[in-house]
């Protein structure tokens, strides 16, 4: 009985036994099928290549789409990004808020010991 002992190209190891016209017909038939398998992983298209979303973002997205034309209060906000399916405490949302005014793309209002934001 002839063994042939075969490492292909992707590292698998193959062990043939069988008669000398058997293993030479195995032997031959990997060296012409096995090609080597890309080492590289293709990219599959997601949707955080595009964009990355976060509540500052969906934020921008609402003073773009004239939400704050009238002013809101920190509740109005956290609802009008649930009913987008985006859902975030209000203790994440107000300090996004703060820095969002800091940096003037939003003004807040105190009225009756709340804040309003408008845009």
């Amino acid at each position: 009985m002839a063994k042939a002992h075969i490492v292909t190209k992707g590292g698998t190891k193959l062990t043939i036994e069988g008669t000398p016209d058997e293993v030479a017909a195995l032997v031959a038939r990997f060296e012409a099928v096995s090609p080597a398998p890309s080492k590289e992983r293709t990219k599959s298209p997601s949707r955080r290549t595009a964009e990355k979303v976060g509540p500052v973002s969906l934020i921008s997205e609402l003073i773009d789409g004239g939400f704050f034309k009238k002013p809101k209060e920190l509740g109005a906000i956290k609802l009008a990004l649930e009913e987008q399916g985006h859902f975030y405490p209000v203790t994440t949302l107000s300090p996004l808020l703060l820095r969002l005014v800091r940096k003037r793309e939003l003004r807040r209002i105190k009225d009756k010991n709340r804040w309003l934001y408008v845009g």
